[in-house]
């Protein structure tokens, strides 16, 4: 019984050791640097997302995002991008970047598993997707930029 009881306590510990080891099979990692309008500058690190296979998996399945860490969505052009929280299983703060490194517009607290499409008012060339709350407490708006 005692071995039970420790194995159902380790799956969860494996199971997100093993999204960590699969973001970072999957995703190159990069910093940036987020100027906010405190005015303060931010270095996030970020697993970038560039190509239509990273784009479509994203942070699907990861169960915790450590902070000051998010994930970069790079696309070729401008478009009216959408997101959606499919099998993503913790909240985030979704903030679209225009290809100049202005802030299109912010999505916070997203929720978890959702179907519902989040989505840019207008063409953008990068999202950026925080833990839930990252933006407030940064102090992260549409008056701050990306640094390209």
């Amino acid at each position: 019984m005692k071995r039970l009881l420790l194995l159902l306590l380790l799956v969860p510990l494996c199971s997100t050791a093993q999204e960590d080891a699969a973001l970072d099979e999957n995703f190159g990692k990069a910093n940036i640097i987020i100027v906010a309008t405190a005015p303060a500058c931010y270095n996030i690190e970020v697993y970038v997302a560039a190509n239509f296979e990273q784009r479509r998996r994203g942070l699907m399945f990861v169960r915790e995002l450590p902070g000051m860490t998010g994930m970069l969505f790079v696309y070729d052009g401008d478009d009216y991008l959408s997101m959606w929280m499919k099998n993503t299983f913790i909240p985030l703060d979704m903030v679209f970047i225009r290809s100049d490194g202005t802030i299109a517009n912010i999505e916070t607290d997203t929720e978890p598993q959702s179907l519902k499409s989040v989505s840019a008012v207008e063409p953008v060339r990068f999202v950026l997707e925080l833990n839930a709350g990252a933006t407030e407490a940064l102090g992260i708006d549409t008056d701050s930029y990306l640094l390209l």
